[in-house]
């Protein structure tokens, strides 16, 4: 009995651990999956807020450029007038009525005026037709800014011309601002001088945006200073036009200034989330100010997880644990006797039952959700296998998932680069970068097979991801065929609009030659004759400079849009005739020297132009009676890449440009006697972004500057051809 005794004890003492055994692993597996499925919807929603900052970032930095160069491009138009008249206005802004500038006020046209100047300028805009113009001082400074001409934007009256802006702190700031440095200026925050009439509720933060006018350059190359242009911007209604479709009102957005004196300004808010828990922040450089755009976001409301779903991780957690408890009590009962385990037995198999037909439910919920959205995505472990792939991923790529691993992908799906024709390198394909721990975005590839004949261009994004503890990885995959052909077509029609306004321009200048050939023999011996010729040559240099706009304007289109043909070139032949068409018809050679230069995989045309953009310009900006000096040569930036630099000896670009000088329209010697369009340099970073290279501008030691450029080597030996050696052109 004694045995007997301690038999049953140790058998209840190792019933009740296993009781607690399994009492501790239900626990531990049911919540271990709540958590982890309450990670991957938080993961989710972050990666839908980081897309969603990113497309708020991008429609504000777009919206704000083509404001911008909206304003420089009436500036520059505005100046070209010798003698600008209210009709001249008029016309010159009328397109603007059509752009939609979302909280754009009044585009108006500004001059500064003394005490002692007011009589002479109000007699000279009303001989321009500004009849009502009456010019009264309101500020206390000495200089004033009276508006002159007006456009309204936003369907209002127009601004009352006359009006004094010196009157309010913030403007008269900003435009002095944009006097002093030649170029756009922001103002502090303030409310526009129309809108202090408004309820105080109805008034906005807003922002005066300045450009400068500058006249035709005189024959010693200055320019005069005719007044500025300048429009109100309404912070509240510029947010809300820019903002509402970029977060598809799932986001709140602040726009925060940066004002005069460190202070920090909210400026607009768009509110739609009641329990934010996620946020985002980015700066956002405009003129010579700095925004802050704050977004914040309701993580469950992100990731689509409103009602059932968003309980999924409780339910889970919960039903794991009702369930332990069940089993745990079966177990319980069975010491009781084997009738009363058996009916806990059924009750607990009805639960089970339940339980899985929840977790179905939950499955179904989530693969709705996948096969039901526009986008492409997959899942693959760390061999590369697919684990998911939703039906529009199946679409987009035409065949199904490979069996070999991810070394066969380019062939079995018919993966190429962007131009159609080069295979994709597998490791460089997102996917395969993302099971590396590298994200990528809006990488561009084509898919061309047997499902795919006429080949479809896909955006692809991927991510790391841990898959059961395991590495593996998620792409999506956006369709952009249609979006490239929109491209297409609108870059067809920009060279047709370019050709149709070099036809007009051929005329006028024929005109102006025969009309020169014709004064000029009677130049010598008459003033008017003089005068009239100083006319017709300042006519033909316009047109010079229309032409040349034009052309830059569609180089700058074809770097963008134009399809990339990459194929191995030799550098040494390619700078070789660069410099021959630059220099052979030159009176006075300039000291170039070309060093040996490697083999590159490139696209011809635009590499032509990216370094006959750059040689030009070390040829032209050198001081006057100085003969140009330029080097060119190559090295090595890392595997498989080559690094070119062309260095010169001129002028140099001064430091508080270098950051700017590969903008659109910057040009670092405004004012100075140097031609050009600002387009050359914009030009040459789209061709080498499009090469997934680099270009940057350093000063060149003993003075000048130093261009280098990255594009990628070609796939033989990176030194140069056979026989290759060094070339002066004196």
């Amino acid at each position: 009995m004694g045995q007997l005794g301690r038999a049953v004890r140790h058998a209840g003492t190792v019933g009740i651990l296993a009781i607690l055994l399994v009492l501790a692993l239900g626990l531990a597996a049911s919540w271990n999956a709540a958590g982890s499925l309450r990670h991957n919807q938080q993961a989710r929603a972050n990666a839908v807020m980081d897309r969603d900052t990113s497309l708020a970032e991008a429609a504000v930095r777009t919206e704000i450029h083509r404001y911008l160069d909206a304003l420089r491009t009436v500036a520059a138009a505005v100046g070209a007038h010798e003698t600008l008249t209210f009709d001249d206005f008029a016309t010159t802004t009328a397109p603007l009525r059509d752009a939609g500038l979302p909280g754009a006020t009044s585009l108006v046209f500004v001059v500064p005026a003394e005490d002692s100047q007011l009589d002479d300028v109000e007699r000279f805009w009303r001989d321009r037709g500004v009849t009502n113009l009456d010019l009264t001082a309101k500020g206390s400074g000495r200089e004033h800014l009276f508006v002159i001409f007006s456009r309204p934007l936003d369907g209002a009256p127009a601004t009352r011309a006359g009006t004094d802006l010196s009157q309010s702190a913030e403007p008269t700031a900003a435009l002095n601002e944009s006097r002093r440095a030649g170029g756009p200026a922001v103002s502090d925050t303030y409310v526009l001088l129309r809108d202090r009439a408004l309820p105080v509720a109805q008034q906005q933060l807003s922002f005066a945006v300045a450009a400068p006018v500058y006249g035709n350059p005189t024959a010693s190359g200055t320019k005069t200073f005719k007044g500025w242009v300048v429009f109100g911007l309404r912070g509240q209604n510029f947010v809300g036009g820019v903002l509402d479709e970029a977060t598809q009102g799932k986001v709140d957005a602040a726009l925060w200034a940066d004002n005069g004196g460190g202070q920090d300004t909210r400026v607009a808010y768009l509110h739609r989330v009641t329990d934010p828990d996620l946020r985002r922040q980015v700066t956002i450089p405009i003129g010579n100010r700095q925004w802050r755009l704050i977004l914040t976001a309701d993580s469950d409301r992100l990731a689509g997880l409103s009602g059932p779903a968003n309980t999924a991780p409780l339910a889970i957690g919960a039903g794991g644990t009702m369930l332990t408890l069940l089993v745990v009590f079966m177990l319980w009962a069975l010491a009781g006797g084997r009738a009363r385990a058996e009916a806990r037995v059924v009750a607990a198999t009805a639960e089970l039952r339940e339980a899985e037909r929840t977790a179905h439910r939950q499955v179904a919920l989530l693969n709705g959700i996948l096969d039901r959205i526009s986008d492409g995505v997959g899942v693959v472990d760390e061999r590369g296998d697919f684990l998911v792939q939703n039906p529009a991923a199946k679409a987009m790529l035409g065949v199904e998932a490979a069996a070999d691993g991810v070394g066969d992908w380019p062939q079995h799906y018919g993966i190429y680069r962007p131009d159609g024709m080069t295979e994709f390198p597998v490791e460089e394909l997102p996917l395969v970068r993302a099971l590396a721990g590298e994200s990528t975005d809006r990488v561009e590839m084509v898919i061309r097979n047997a499902a795919r004949p006429e080949g479809t261009l896909l955006s692809v994004s991927g991510r790391p991801l841990d898959v059961d503890g395991r590495r593996g990885a998620i792409a999506v995959f956006h369709d952009i065929t249609e979006v490239r052909e929109r491209e297409g077509d609108l870059t067809a029609f920009a060279g047709i609009v370019a050709h149709d306004l070099k036809n007009p321009l051929t005329v006028i200048a024929a005109h102006a030659e025969m009309a020169h050939d014709a004064l000029e023999p009677a130049a010598p011996h008459s003033r008017e004759a003089r005068e009239a010729t100083a006319s017709i040559d300042r006519v033909s240099a316009g047109v010079v400079r229309m032409r040349r706009l034009i052309d830059d304007l569609l180089a700058y289109t074809t770097a963008r849009d134009a399809a990339l043909k990459p194929q191995p070139l030799d550098l040494n032949a390619l700078v070789g005739e660069v410099v021959a068409e630059r220099v052979n018809h030159l009176a006075v050679r300039p000291d170039i020297y070309v060093g040996p230069l490697p083999r590159v995989e490139a696209d011809p045309a635009l590499l032509r132009h990216v370094l006959d953009n750059l040689i030009g310009n070390a040829l032209k900006y050198v001081q006057p009676g100085r003969t140009p000096k330029v080097d060119v040569s190559a090295s090595t930036a890392g595997a498989g890449w080559v690094r070119i630099e062309v260095a010169d000896r001129g002028i140099g670009v001064p430091d508080a440009d270098k950051p700017h000088v590969f903008e659109s329209f910057h040009r670092a010697h405004t004012g100075q006697s140097y031609g050009g369009t600002g387009l050359g340099l914009a030009i040459c970073r789209r061709v080498i972004d499009r090469h997934g290279g680099s270009i940057i501008v350093v000063d060149n030691p003993g003075g000048g500057s130093r261009f280098s450029f990255t594009v990628p080597g070609a796939p033989v030996a990176m030194a140069a051809p056979a026989g290759v050696t060094a070339h002066e052109y004196v």
